[in-house]
């Protein structure tokens, strides 16, 4: 037996893809599946260290470590022209952002890494995804970058719009999709334990997409407060065509995205994009 550590967020979406991994729904011979669910920052900071065998990562934090993991070609989670929210108590246009507050959701997540391209000059203050909300609403900061399922709950709590990071991403690059994170295995597996549990991987997409019903039951435990309604169209959003592979569109946006940001000094290089 071969014990493989996945590591990913709490989150819907990604309960639902990995549905029939953690339910031992597919042949994986004797290879074991153990699932860490931990917040993405906090993966983040553990793939610098090379914990776990798979781990999602920001693709902002990929920039750091491609000589550790290889990057999968399952399981993106890209925003076809929506994405991470930056959202105030009232309505004010970009401009009115100077010397304002703007908390993010870490300093290696997509949506921090997307802001500073959308507005070098922002101020900036790191918080937990899910303190920036009640950080905006107490008054504790003037705007916060918002994730997961905050991205379809921020109008219920009465906020604002100040930009939605995918639809401009989309303007910026003829409708390329936002690369905000994705499945990354680490390089001393080997190629063949690499090869094989990519497609493993790729598998357990595949099959909660045609079990659509089922996995959504499931992943319905990890909605942070989502009815079915919303959890539904929150894991279409992030559980798609990109992810069972990002093809050429995906793999462009991926290039873009990070070609920006070294452009922009914002990461340190381009890392290798294996996309195994």
């Amino acid at each position: 037996m071969t014990l493989i550590r996945v590591a990913h967020s709490p989150d819907s979406d990604d309960a639902f893809m990995f549905y029939a991994l953690a339910n031992e729904l597919i042949e994986t011979d004797e290879l074991r599946f153990e699932h860490v669910l931990s917040d993405i920052e906090s993966l983040n900071r553990e793939a610098f260290e090379g914990t776990y065998e798979v781990t999602a990562v920001s693709i902002h934090a990929y920039a750091h470590l491609d000589d550790r993991y290889a990057l999968l070609g399952s399981g993106a989670s890209m925003g076809d022209g929506y994405g991470p929210v930056l959202v105030a108590r009232e309505a004010i246009g970009p401009e009115g952002l100077a010397d304002k507050r703007v908390a993010i959701p870490g300093r290696l997540t997509s949506a921090s890494l997307a802001l500073k391209m959308w507005n070098p000059a922002l101020q900036t203050v790191t918080l937990a995804f899910d303190e920036i909300m009640p950080a905006v609403a107490s008054c504790e900061v003037d705007a916060g970058g918002v994730i997961h399922e905050g991205q379809l709950t921020w109008m219920d709590e009465g906020f604002h719009k100040i930009v939605d990071l995918g639809e401009w991403w989309a303007e910026e690059t003829g409708g390329l999709p936002l690369p905000l994170g994705g499945n990354v295995i680490r390089r001393d597996l080997g190629d063949e334990m690499c090869g094989r549990v990519a497609a493993l991987l790729k598998e357990s997409i595949e099959y909660s997409l045609k079990h659509r019903d089922e996995a959504l039951d499931y992943a319905l435990d990890y909605g942070r407060g989502l009815d079915r309604d919303k959890a539904d169209r929150f894991v279409g959003m992030y559980v798609n065509n990109l992810t069972v592979d990002y093809g050429e569109r995906g793999k462009k946006a991926m290039r873009a995205f990070l070609d920006r940001a070294f452009e922009e000094r914002l990461i340190p290089k381009v890392p290798q994009l294996d996309f195994l």
